[in-house]
This record gives structure tokens, sequence and C-alpha cells, in this order.
């Protein structure tokens, strides 16, 4: 063979030894960024972090660690040139190694496992002066959202009552029913819905059909991604309903199937999949059902607390009832909570009484737990605290129920409480603004927005005045004195029967409010109407949605990362986040989509998980160690950056 036919035949071979060995510089390093755009001559260009696509990585203020020419090392041995950066790139234009050769999605050092990350202070979240935005999503629903719950498929359900009067929207199939109640001159029957399926995504509406009454009545999501329902008025006393989204166009209802009326009952789900249903007028006791069944046995036991605190205007309806980590239940009435056994009925331990006034419905207040933080060493022996703001007198309602109306101002004060602690003591702040019937979400960082309500009054049909429509942003790890902050308010009030959602893109969802017996629009066919019922939908963009806040924001790349959990195990979340990156910048929370109604997100929760391994493009978590921490079913889960939380992923545990 000749010289020249010898060179031809070993030339690819030695080519691709040599882009081998050039290429495997070209690995990820922990912190950078997959680099698919890297250019010639030695400029790297990168879609950088504020999305441009050649931006120079020498001029990017967002990286803090700028790359190193030559051999150097940084402490751990790390070649310091970008990622994406050949040596030689005159030799090798191309942004990609053979897959026999390299990896890209490994780190720098593949012989060795990533060792779990050692624990760090969390670095501050990135600073906006933004104070959120809001947007008309849809100018009429058709239904006011008196109840509402977010499901897997990111469609939120709500309903009102059938009782009342025709709503806005006709029935779709035609559904018609004898016309209770309503406008002066309706007559005839009711062809309208009072239940729709609400797509979060596209704002279309899909009518449903119920056939007891669930006014004022209570639910929750069950393991299965199921809505059920519990209780309402008059035939939907006892009514269960359950709509599972994965199987069934409309609700299945059951009458009778529950052991006491439950009108203005509090559903919680326990750890093994069941839900416990507190409360509800005149109902001084509470029962336990399953999640998936319209028929079965009773399981009632009596609950003196709601017996105690029930005033001679109630101010105990709809409990604040959250589950604890080891099992038990809390359970808040008026201003008395107590620490409850689920299973015997036994109380474990009397709280120390809310001073002030009433905090229930009528008083109507706000309650959620804080985040439960098991990035710990011992996430099965955590620090658990619950806040109960706003409300009113205890004699308000007596004065606002019935004209001549006298409107009392409503409490600016938050309590605080740490229920895991023997002996703790409620630890008061003010808001910045008195607020009844006002909605507390936890947001996806761990802060609490209270939004919603009125400065003045109670819950019930004309009862309240002054709207107050100023969000408040509570920021439960800083500073007594520093936590509250005011952001933009909105122009349209929600008060009496108005809810909100958090959705999986980080947005709130705004529905609802019918301060009136019925359906009422405008003063010159209801001259007695102060505010109108409310049918357009808003969404409410937090701080941390910011535009300029947007490059911090992480991607979880969904198809890649683990959805279904298993309690006490390690899962792995793809993410996509052009940032250097370390435990500090990182925490990873887990969300129960609550059922909202009449000031109280039933179910609400929020985890912050424990972290193994953070990179810009795998974080390593570890699921909560059993169901009395997350109860079983789907979560909304997100990574945060510094206080700029991803889009959320759906993920279910069991």
């Amino acid at each position: 063979m000749s010289n020249l036919g010898k060179i031809i035949v070993l030339l690819p071979f030695l080519f691709a030894c040599a882009f081998a060995r050039f290429s495997s510089l070209n690995h990820v390093e922990e912190g950078k960024p997959i680099d698919v755009h890297a250019g010639y001559g030695g400029i790297t260009t990168r879609k950088g972090g504020n999305g441009s696509e050649n931006q120079d990585y020498e001029s990017d203020p967002y990286y803090d660690k700028k790359p190193v020419n030559g051999d150097k090392k940084d402490e751990e041995g790390n070649n310091n040139w970008p990622s994406g950066e050949h040596r030689f790139p005159f030799l090798f234009p191309f942004p990609f190694s053979f897959p026999w050769f390299g990896n890209h999605n490994e780190p720098r050092k593949e012989a060795k496992e990533p060792a779990a990350v050692t624990k760090k202070e969390p670095k501050p979240d990135f600073v906006t002066n933004f104070l959120g935005s809001w947007k008309v999503d849809n100018p009429n629903s058709g239904v006011s959202a008196m109840h509402v719950q977010l499901l897997p498929n990111n469609k939120a359900i709500w309903y009102d009552t059938v009782n009342l009067g025709r709503s806005d929207i006709l029935a779709d199939p035609p559904a018609c029913r004898r016309l209770v109640g309503g406008r002066r001159g309706d007559k005839g029957l009711d062809c309208t819905a009072h239940a729709i399926e609400y797509d979060v995504e596209t704002a279309q509406v899909r009518t449903m059909k119920m056939e007891y009454d669930p006014w004022c009545s209570s639910g929750g999501m069950s393991p299965d991604g199921a809505l059920v329902s519990t209780g309402g008025n008059q035939e939907g006393f006892r009514t269960l309903r359950i709509f599972n989204p994965f199987r069934n166009f409309e609700f299945q209802e059951k009458p009778g199937a529950l052991s006491a009326n439950r009108w203005y009952a509090t559903q919680i789900l326990l750890e093994n999949g069941s839900f416990v249903v507190v409360g509800g007028r005149a109902a001084h006791n509470y029962e336990i059902i399953p999640s998936d069944k319209l028929n079965f046995p009773i399981q009632q036991f009596g609950l003196p607390l709601l017996e105690e605190t029930q005033h001679e205007k109630e101010n105990n309806l709809y409990p604040f009832v959250n589950l604890l980590p080891d099992g038990n239940i809390f359970v808040f009435a008026n201003y008395k909570s107590i620490i409850l056994n689920p299973y015997t009925g036994e109380t474990i331990r009397s709280l120390p009484d809310l001073a002030g006034g009433s905090r229930n419905y009528p008083a109507s207040g706000m309650s959620t737990l804080l985040p439960i933080n098991l990035n710990v060493e011992n996430p099965e022996n955590v620090d658990v605290e619950v806040i109960v703001c706003g409300g009113n007198t205890a004699d308000a309602f007596k004065f606002s129920e019935f004209p001549p109306r006298k409107f009392f101002p409503a409490f600016k004060d938050c309590g605080r409480l740490r229920l895991t602690k023997q002996g703790a003591q409620w630890e008061k702040e003010d808001m910045p603004s008195p607020r009844t019937m006002g909605d507390s979400l936890l947001l996806p960082t761990g802060d609490i927005l209270i939004i919603n309500g009125a400065q003045a009054g109670t819950s019930a049909w004309d009862a309240a005045e002054t709207p107050n429509l100023t969000p408040v942003l509570y920021r439960p790890n800083k500073k007594k004195g520093e936590r509250f902050k005011e952001l933009t308010p909105t122009n349209i009030p929600r008060m009496y029967h108005s809810t909100a959602a958090i959705l999986p893109d980080g947005q709130i969802l705004i529905a609802g409010s019918n301060t009136n017996e019925y359906y009422k629009f405008n003063k010159k066919d209801n001259p007695e109407m102060i505010y109108p019922t409310e049918l357009t939908v808003e969404k409410f963009s937090p701080p941390y949605l910011a535009p300029e806040l947007q490059q911090y924001r992480p991607q979880i790349l969904e198809v890649l990362s683990d959805k279904n959990l298993e309690y006490g195990r390690e899962f792995s979340v793809q993410i996509r986040l052009y940032a250097q990156i370390d435990q500090s910048d990182i925490k990873v929370t887990m969300y129960s989509p609550p059922f909202t109604t009449h000031g109280y997100s039933q179910n609400q929760r929020l985890l912050i998980l424990g972290l193994k391994q953070v990179t810009n493009q795998l974080i390593t978590v570890v699921t909560p160690p059993s169901g009395k921490l997350a109860p079983p079913g789907y979560y909304l889960l997100f990574v945060v950056h510094r206080g700029v939380p991803s889009r959320g992923m759906w993920v279910h545990i069991k």
C-alpha cells in the first residue's frame, strides 16, 4: 500500500483519538451550564442568564466564577475553563463529543460518585422592586367560585350553590332543575350550571352537574387525584361527592353518606389516605371517611372543643385543622385549640388561647401551617408552627348580620405558635391592614401570600364593607417587624365567597366574590346592591415573577425527572439553569394544593425537602419519611433558586 493510502486509512482513526482526547476537556463541570453555543477562535458564546444567545461569558455579571486560562485548577482540582470551550477550537469546531468518548451529562470527576452536599447557610434571595402585577384571565367564568380545588390535570373545579337562583352560564349538555330562589322575576326552571371545570392554562370552561346542594361544603384531593366533597346545605347536608378527572366526566354523588350535617365543616387528609371531616353547624363531632368510596361504615367521634367554643353567633365554623408530624391533628376553633388523636378522639394536649377575639366563621380569620423544613439532620423530628391572622370580635356578626348594620373593624393581628414545643405561647405581630375573609396561601418559596377579604365586618351576605384590595407578603424567616410587605393592589373587590389558588406556573388564580344571596350585577335591577357578583377571573404574579428575575428561574426537565415517589427514598430532578450553584442556592419544595372556601385552605401544606446533591443539571432530593409529614397523593414540586421558583411539576407519593 502506498504511503498516501496508509495515511488515508489511518487519518480517521487518528482524528477520532485526537477528538476524544480534547473533547474530554469539554465535560460539564459542576455548577456550569451545558454549552451548546461554543464559538470559534477561543470566544465562548452561550445562552446567557438574560436569555440572549450570544452573550460573552466574561461579560456576564451573573457568573461569579470566571474562567481561568491555561491549566490552572480550582480548589477541587478541576480545570477552570468554561464548559463547551475547547482548548484548541481551530481543530474541533464541533459543540459536542462522541458518546463513546465522553458524556456531557456527567460531572468533571466521572470516576467518583458525587458526595452528599455539605449543608450550607442559604444565600439571600435575589432582590427586586417588583411588587406584583394583575391581569384578567377570563372576563366571565359563568359561576362564582365559592369553593375551588386545583387537580393534577391542571384544571380547577369550582362551584357555588344550586338553591339560590340561576348562575350566568347554561348547562352544557342541557340540564334543568326546579328553580329555587333567585332574582326578582325569575320564573320556570333553572337550566344553568353551578359547577365548572376551569382550564388554568387556557381559561376554557366546561360546565359540570351537581345535584345535591354543595353550599358552604368542605373538600379535598384524594390520594388518587380525585376531588372528594363533603356536606353542604339542605339535601346536601350529608352528601358525599367524588369527581375523579382520570375516570369520570361528572361528579358521583350519594346523599346521606355522612354521619352528621356537614355545613361549614373542615376536611383534611390523614397519613393513611382517609379523610377526617370536622364539625359543621351544630355538629360537635368529627368522622373519618375513606377517600375513594361512596359506601362505608360510620366512624364518628365527639369533639367537646366545638361545643365549648360555640358563641351565640357561632364563630367556630370551618375550624382550622392540620395533620402534625406525629400523626395527631391540630384543631383550632374560635380562640381555643387542641392537639387531638383522630383515631381515638383523645385530647393529647390543650394549647394556650389566642387572645383578642374570634378567628373562625363568621368572624373569619385566616390560618395555615408554616413551611415544614425537612432539609435537616433528623427530618422525623421537625419543628412545626401555625399562624392565625385577622378575624373580628365575638359579637361582630351580631351587628353586621341584619340592618341597620354596623361593621366593626377587622383585626390586624397575627398569632404564631410552635405546635411541637411544650409550653409554647402565641407570638403576636400586626399586619399592615385589618382583614377578615382573606385567604392565606403558601407560596412555592415558603413565604405566605395574604390576599382578598374586607377591612370591616364579617362573613355572610352584605355583612362587610371596605374591601381589602392590597395583598400582603408574609416572610416567616425574617425578623419580627420585617416580615410583612404590601404588594400591588387589585381594583376588583374580593370579599365574601371569594377564593384563590396557587398555580403550577407560580401565578395565583383569584376568582369569586358574591356578598349577595343570589347573582346581582347592576344597581338598576338591584338598587340595594353594594358589591356585584364577581365572575371575572384574575391572575396575580407575585414578586418572584418579576421580569428581571426570569434569568434566574430554573426549568425542571420533567421527562427526565422522577415523578412517582416513595417515602424515605432519594429521587432525581433534572433541571436547566444557566448559573453556577451549590446547595446554598437551592431549595426544593413540595406543595399540597388545597380545597379553598370561606377564607380557609383545607389540606394546605408546603414541605422543604432534604437535598443530597445539587448541580445546575441534577438535584438529588430526599422524600418525606412518612405520610404523617406528607399524606399520600399528588403534590406540586418546585425548584427554588434564591427566591425564584421553577414551574411546578406534579409528583405522586405513596
